[in-house]
């Protein structure tokens, strides 16, 4: 999740969770990390919660559907395991420091034949290939940026640096610093932006619905990235193979397709008067145009989602 101020993930982490072994069969270990704010700015320091039980039996689990979290920035995972025993170390989402600021990454799918050399200050504590990708990108952004980039800067780095991963395998990934989200997809991602006026959604994996009218104020704006959609009755826009995208204030920042990318959202006014409530968001800008893109098709991945 990315969102423009501090927002609760009680909803999406009840539905989230379950498929940790409940509706689905990730059931080798679940984790999050939220980088906490109390106030408008988003939060640098970051909670971290993993586990090797199933989300869906998780004790911390059911602890954290009742947890206040309040953040702009959060990433969620559960495991189903190809790469690494089913332990502590080898469960998702990871952490590490880079310039001062904490990173967290989670990733789906498997990488074959992928061992990059590692000669700097980042090492895998597990035996997963995520990890290990994970260490790679960190110790080339760090080897590419003399000082602390922007998420412009960051984002064309990326965008240069994944396929030397994703050609091994499938790297569906979600990274933030707590600045911003980026996501990209091989075989299956989706998300859905929420903002004013919010509707009622239901839950696809519980039998639950909730207005989220009445749990968002008008400033409220957020968007959501997952393998599957969390709920049945909202537009969730689809990755196309190959795609990366960087939410920023809730918004579509980025995306490497021009034809994926949403309008631009709209300015929240007070019905009372002209002065905007929340500006509108970014235009969304593209690292590749259509016409130069290969993955320029806005259309779901008919790969078999990992």
């Amino acid at each position: 999740m990315n969102s423009h101020l501090p927002a609760s993930l009680t909803l999406s982490f009840t539905g989230f969770a379950q498929r940790g072994g409940g509706t689905a069969h990730h059931g080798d270990g679940w984790g999050i990390a939220f980088f906490e704010s109390d106030d408008s700015r988003p939060g640098k320091g970051v909670r971290h919660f993993v586990d090797k039980c199933s989300a869906a039996a998780s004790p911390i689990a059911q602890m954290l559907k009742n947890y206040p979290i309040k953040s702009h920035n959060v990433v969620a995972h559960v495991r189903k395991a190809t790469v690494g025993q089913v332990t502590l170390e080898n469960t998702h989402p990871f952490v590490r420091e880079l310039w001062g600021r904490y990173w967290v990454f989670a990733h789906n799918g498997d990488l074959k034949n992928y061992a990059p050399h590692l000669h700097g200050h980042f090492r895998p504590v597990g035996s997963t290939d995520s990890e290990l990708a994970f260490c790679w990108l960190l110790q080339e952004l760090a080897k590419s940026h003399a000082s602390v980039p922007t998420v412009d800067e960051l984002t064309r780095t990326l965008q240069e640096l994944v396929p030397q991963i994703s050609k091994h395998g499938t790297f569906n990934f979600l990274l933030s610093n707590g600045q911003a989200l980026w996501a990209h997809a091989t075989t299956h991602l989706c998300y859905v932006l929420r903002a004013h006026p919010f509707n009622q959604v239901h839950l696809k994996d519980d039998d639950v619905t909730v207005n989220l009218a009445q749990l968002n104020s008008p400033a409220d704006r957020l968007a959501i990235v997952v393998t599957e959609p969390l709920t049945t009755d909202e537009d969730w826009t689809p990755f196309a193979p190959g795609q990366l995208n960087v939410f920023v204030d809730g918004t579509l920042a980025h995306c490497s397709c021009q034809c994926a990318a949403p309008p631009r959202p709209a300015p929240i006014t007070d019905p009372l008067g002209p002065v905007p409530v929340v500006a509108a968001g970014p235009a969304p800008r593209c690292i590749q145009t259509c016409a130069a893109s290969s993955a320029c098709t806005n259309i779901a991945a008919t790969s078999k989602p990992v």
